[in-house]
């Protein structure tokens, strides 16, 4: 009789034949580990190992694994109705959107409305789109959007071209025309920027993240950020924050901007919206938002019932007093630890996302190595490693990985 570790090998085995022959290969070689079963900060393979999670699903999985409000809300609408279309009203959409801009007028009072969409490319998509035609109409077709070296914004077209990344735009060329990069943290060249025109047109916005993610956790600072607001203000110009990453709650507050105390024209969201239901938005200042007019934009799965239950699931359980405040006091005791640790040359990031830099290239091998142990981290470069849990994660789980990395890192 097999046993069920020669069960789940077979098992992983022929997940491996099948993604090959019949998925794009993407992402390149897979972890060697598949996941089955996940519960707050812990994930389970199909051997039934336990790993502590720190990627979170880049950022997705925010209130943890299977939070028993969330499956109760998903279990409940999955027998209810699962899709209707943007035609139609239902039930969470617009309680969800209530939500989401009591957390966008914290502390500024202001007014905004929101778009559904499915994922973080495509609230993007649609902010580049609304910026454009406020453009057309405001500014005598100004469209060119303003980013930063190394961001990344998407993978659609028009977001790899607001993406700050030559190699992952090359293959694809020739992109949408109109935008351009200055240097993160460059106040002189954004200044310069915004008084040039982009591929022959005035520029109509500045777009950045609050903390670039997928570059290795570089953190605007905060002088930057409010020159950005003063000079599109000034040129304007709009100011688009991408907070696929950085928002719900991720940075402490319920957006990364709350933290730099700068309020933009557009914010863009996905990932921990719905806690692990793929769901995004965009939203603007209500002034704003209404040069979208009917028939100008749309999404067929967008803010469906299910993904509505899930997020308002979601943000129930952010909304409990204190929330925000543990964010912010672990991710301040997971910077501290880390920073104690001698091979770690710099520790950056806001809440619990963080990056740290390594004294040499093996960020992949400690990855490696930790997944193995049974912790989940994630290198988005050579000498990179980020973090991003959970956001129930608490000090206990912190410091089981704080004893075992010296030892990872000197395998590595």
């Amino acid at each position: 009789m097999a046993t069920s570790h020669q069960t789940a090998d077979a098992q992983l085995q022929q997940a491996r034949e099948l993604d090959a022959r019949y998925l794009m290969q993407t992402f390149g070689t897979r972890k060697p580990v598949e996941f089955v079963r996940g519960r707050g900060t812990r994930l389970y393979d199909s051997a039934g190992t336990e790993y502590i999670d720190f990627l979170a699903g880049i950022g997705v999985v925010s209130v943890g694994h299977c939070h028993p409000r969330l499956v109760e809300a998903v279990q409940e609408q999955a027998g209810k109705l699962f899709h209707v279309g943007n035609y139609f009203f239902s039930e969470h959409r617009g309680e969800v959107a209530e939500r989401l801009v009591t957390l966008l007028s914290a502390g500024n009072g202001d007014v905004w409305k929101l778009f559904f969409c499915n994922s973080g490319a495509e609230a993007n998509e649609g902010a580049i789109k609304l910026a454009r035609r406020w453009g057309r109409i405001h500014r005598d077709g100004a469209a060119g959007i303003i980013t930063a070296t190394q961001s990344f914004h998407g993978r659609t077209l028009a977001t790899l071209a607001a993406t700050g990344q030559e190699a992952l735009q090359e293959p694809f060329e020739p992109l949408p025309a109109g935008f351009a990069q200055v240097p993160l943290n460059d106040i002189a060249a954004l200044e310069a920027a915004c008084e040039h025109p982009v591929d022959g047109s005035a520029p109509v916005a500045v777009m950045l993240e609050c903390i670039q993610g997928e570059a290795g956790v570089w953190p605007c600072t905060e002088e930057y950020l409010q020159a950005a607001r003063e000079l599109t203000a000034a040129h304007d110009m709009l100011l688009i924050l991408d907070e696929v990453q950085t928002g719900m709650y991720r940075c402490g507050e319920p957006f990364a901007y709350q933290t730099y105390g700068v309020v933009p024209d557009i914010v863009t969201m996905a990932k921990g919206i719905a806690g692990g239901f793929p769901m995004g938005a965009f939203a603007a200042r209500d002034e704003l938002a209404d040069v979208l007019e009917a028939g100008m934009h749309g999404s067929t799965f967008g803010g469906g019932p299910l993904a509505c239950a899930a997020a308002e699931a979601t943000l129930s359980v952010m909304d409990a007093p204190g929330f925000g405040a543990h964010i912010t006091e672990t991710g301040e005791y997971l910077r501290s630890c880390l920073g104690e640790l001698p091979f770690v040359t710099d520790v950056r990031g806001r809440g619990l996302m963080v990056g740290i830099s390594l004294e040499r290239p093996c960020a992949t091998e400690l990855v490696d190595t930790a997944l193995a142990a049974g912790f989940v981290l994630n290198a988005p470069a050579d000498d990179i490693v980020r973090f991003l849990p959970p956001l129930i994660m608490e000090r206990d789980d912190i410091d089981i990985l704080m004893q075992a990395l010296p030892e990872l890192y000197a395998k590595s």
